[in-house]
């Protein structure tokens, strides 16, 4: 199946704490957002709660539903799970 880009805008430390916690996955942002994107598309919901916060509370509780789900040893296995 061809791939396409997919641009996204981010506030610059958001990517770079993102990117710090992909890189102790073993995975890329892109790796990390495709994963994110098959789970919603195969559960039909997003996988986190999405709750009246102010934004620094919504990127917390978003960053840890996503590390517990993801925290796997090998970015192989990952997407295994799938």
């Amino acid at each position: 199946m061809p791939q396409i880009n997919v641009n996204i805008r981010m506030d610059e430390n958001l990517k770079q704490d993102f990117n710090a916690v992909c890189d102790e996955m073993g995975l890329t942002i892109s790796a990390a957002i495709t994963m994110f994107a098959k789970t919603v598309a195969k559960s039909r919901m997003i996988p986190f709660d999405i709750l009246l916060m102010d934004k620094r509370e919504i990127t917390l509780a978003s960053e840890k539903a996503l590390a517990k789900d993801w925290l796997l040893p090998e970015e192989d296995e990952a997407w295994a799970n799938l």
